[in-house]
Formats: structure tokens, sequence, C-alpha cells
């Protein structure tokens, strides 16, 4: 799992479930001081929805958004399981190495 697929997770977690796009990209820009596109959180979450990571439903569309629904996105057990396996993988390899 790539980098950013892991931060956005990460950040849908923080979120708890049926956070949206925007409330995503705005807790990875505060965590990490990264800024980052609507276009990049969209096509990631698009990603990890492909690979069963994730799911969302679709809310009720608003005057306010131009009669469009928002995305509600939710961290399936998938994608839980994928953060974790990388986290230890990531852990193993990290382990005896300093990168100075």
């Amino acid at each position: 799992m790539g980098e950013f697929e892991q931060i956005v997770l990460l950040a849908l977690l923080r979120l708890g479930n049926d956070a949206y796009g925007m409330e995503i990209r705005q807790e990875i820009e505060r965590r990490t001081g990264r800024e980052t596109s609507y276009g990049a959180v969209y096509t990631t979450l698009d990603r990890l929805d492909r690979k069963g990571y994730v799911t969302f439903r679709m809310g009720d569309a608003t005057a306010e958004r131009g009669g469009r629904a928002r995305k509600y996105f939710r961290v399936e057990a998938a994608g839980r399981r994928a953060l974790t396996e990388t986290r230890e993988r990531l852990a193993v390899m990290w382990e005896g190495v300093s990168p100075r």
C-alpha cells in the first residue's frame, strides 16, 4: 500500500466513519502540514474503494452544493487489515536501521 493511501485511510479512521473528501483533505493537511488537492484525495479514495478497503454511501443532494450529493466514506475490515500489515512490514524493515 502506498504512503498516500495509508495517510488517507488513517485520516478517515481519525475522523470516524462517514467522513467526506473535504474533511479528509483538511485532516491530512492539519496533521501532516502537507498541502493536498481534492483530486488526489478522491483519486485515492476511488482506488481504495476498488481494492475493497473503503466503501461509500451517497448523502442527500443539497442546494449549497448545486444539487449534488456528497459521498461519505468508511474504512472496511480489509482496509484496517491492510494498514496493520503495512505497519508491521515497515516496523520489521526499520529494525536496526538508522537513516543518519
